[in-house]
């Protein structure tokens, strides 16, 4: 009998082991979230340099990006001016099409090569050939300050020609961001104006992998920017230092649109390029750089003078896990490989 008490467990002992064991399971709990759920919301890079100069590169902005990125809208078809948002493959693109399809229209596709990027210019022009405005004449313009580097000239399909324009070598990315807008301006002003009715600004790093057709004919063209579709205004990344001509303020900006594919009438690119080209060279005067380089001074006009048409993701598609699901990948980006 007197070994019952040392037998028994009292009542608060057994109250004490519960609770214990409850808080070894939510510990257990956090520690494996921490471990494996954290890293993996912090895992996902931006390529853009834009996000990294504006400190947007932290674990904790990734994250909040990927929450919103799953509950955005996958396929708008209109701005809130009542403009169109082009996804190649609806009903609206196609009625597009069919009315641009036998208008004997001229477009343009200008891309500037410069140093290394020379390597890229027989992928851009050969999946052109394939994809860009199949049927239609197209007169490539390829400004460069190595002329040879187009050396032996590609085979091209009919009502499709190729020029190429000698420009002064521009060393150094900054200086070529500063630069870029008025060569577009001289450009056009001798030979583009008077050769083609549209024209299309592309980056040279990229590759037409699916057709891209009259759909994108408008007065004035802008593609959404891929990392930033679906996010909401506070994320994008506009200049913000009110030093600078580009600044947009709180109360601005829709969409913020990439540089790497725009276009439209010969006569409003002109327009859109001299305004850019303006500002740039008053803030260089100022000793002022704006955060995104060109793309700030783009989005900056494209504020004040909204798009008649939108592009679509599809139409500039990153490998980045920023990038959004599209139906159908149409230009790839091939400088903004996913880092490993």
């Amino acid at each position: 009998m007197a070994l019952l008490p040392f037998c028994k467990t009292p009542a608060g002992s057994v109250r004490m082991s519960r609770i214990q064991l409850v808080l070894y399971c939510f510990l257990l709990s956090l520690i494996i979230y921490l471990l494996y759920g954290r890293k993996a919301g912090v895992g996902v890079k931006s390529p853009h340099p834009i996000f990294h100069a504006l400190g947007m590169d932290r674990g904790k902005v990734m994250t909040d990006m990927n929450v919103i990125k799953a509950a955005e809208p996958q396929t708008p078809l209109e701005t809130p001016w009542g403009d169109p948002i082009v996804w190649g493959d609806n009903r609206k693109s196609a009625k597009r099409r069919a009315k641009f399809a036998h208008q004997g229209i001229r477009t343009g596709l200008l891309a500037l090569v410069v140093g290394t990027y020379a390597r890229f210019v027989l992928r851009f022009l050969s999946s052109a050939e394939t994809h860009f405005l199949p049927g239609q004449m197209v007169t490539y313009y390829i400004l460069t300050d190595n002329p040879n580097s187009l050396d032996p000239p590609i085979r091209l399909g009919p009502n499709r020609e190729l020029k190429v324009v000698p420009i002064a070598e521009l060393p150094g990315w900054d200086r070529l961001s500063r630069r870029r807008m008025a060569l577009l301006v001289e450009a056009i002003r001798n030979p583009i104006g008077r050769e083609v009715d549209y024209i299309f600004c592309a980056d040279i790093d990229q590759e037409f992998v699916a057709p891209v057709g009259e759909e994108i004919l408008g007065d004035l063209v802008a593609t959404l920017h891929p990392e930033l579709y679906g996010m909401p205004r506070n994320a994008f990344p506009y200049e913000t230092e009110e030093v600078s001509s580009a600044c947009v303020d709180d109360d601005e900006g829709d969409y913020y649109y990439t540089s790497e594919l725009y276009g439209g009438l010969v006569s409003e690119i002109h327009k859109l390029a001299r305004a850019c080209s303006l500002l740039i060279l008053q803030d260089h005067a100022n000793g002022v750089t704006a955060k995104g380089l060109e793309e700030s001074y783009l989005n900056r006009y494209l504020i004040d003078h909204r798009p008649t048409c939108v592009l679509s993701p599809e139409y500039s598609w990153w490998d980045s896990g920023l990038a959004p699901e599209v139906p159908v990948q149409r230009i790839v980006s091939l400088g903004r490989q996913r880092e490993t």
